[in-house]
This record gives structure tokens, C-alpha cells and sequence, in this order.
């Protein structure tokens, strides 16, 4: 099982799961609103991003933890910016059942996100 992670909002997952598709993009940009993709990252990846897109979020986040073998729609790595690091991109919709772990992603003591250490997922 290869596993990524994408940064969510509670009240945009529980949507997700009710519609039975996820289709935001990132913070304030959707599948609906011309994005290509969804944006995921690998656990060393997680801090980074949820740091520089979500600075200024004071409430709690959920990482979702998505098994990419369940995925429905394609997934591909990619450095579209030339950074010379490479993110996992879903190129349409996220499935709810590829969603293995939904937990809380909160700031740690010194304000900043943490990273994330992977964890087993049965």
C-alpha cells in the first residue's frame, strides 16, 4: 500500500463523504472551479505544505490518509513548480473509500505544523 496525505477542513470532508466524492483542490480551490487536481504529499512533505498554505488557519485540520491503490482516479508525481521536489497529484475526484485514516491535524506547542510520521494502517 502506498500511502499520501491530503490537508482538509471538517466541515469540506464530512461534505466529501456525504456526496460520496472529495473534490477540493486545496484551501479555497475545488474541482469545480477549473483546479486539474487534487493536492497530496508524502509524510516528509506535510509540514511544508499545511506551513505555507495554511499559515493563518487557527482551527484543527483532518489529514486524510489516502491507500493509493483504491484510488479511482489517476495519481502521478509531479514537480510542476521546478523545485526540484516532486508532489502526488489526483487528477479528479478522491473516493471517500481510499480514505484509509481521517485524524486531527492540529499546530504543535511552537505553532507551526507538525510534520507527519507515517503510521501502519490495517
Amino acid at each position: 500500500m502506498a500511502m499520501i496525505y491530503h490537508l482538509a477542513s471538517g466541515p469540506e470532508w464530512e461534505a466529501a463523504t456525504a456526496a460520496r466524492a472529495y473534490r477540493m483542490s486545496t484551501r479555497g480551490k475545488s474541482l469545480d472551479d477549473g483546479a486539474t487536481f487534487i493536492h497530496a504529499a508524502r509524510p516528509e512533505q506535510v509540514g511544508l505544505v499545511a506551513n505555507f498554505v495554511y499559515a493563518d488557519v487557527t482551527e484543527p485540520l483532518c489529514l486524510l490518509t489516502i491507500d493509493t491503490e483504491r484510488l479511482v482516479s489517476a495519481v502521478c508525481d509531479e514537480d510542476l513548480d521546478g523545485s526540484g521536489m516532486a508532489f502526488p497529484h489526483i487528477y479528479g475526484p478522491l473516493n471517500p473509500d481510499a480514505v484509509v485514516a481521517v485524524t486531527p491535524y492540529e499546530r504543535g506547542a511552537d505553532g507551526r505544523w507538525p510534520d507527519v510520521v507515517p503510521q501502519a494502517v490495517s
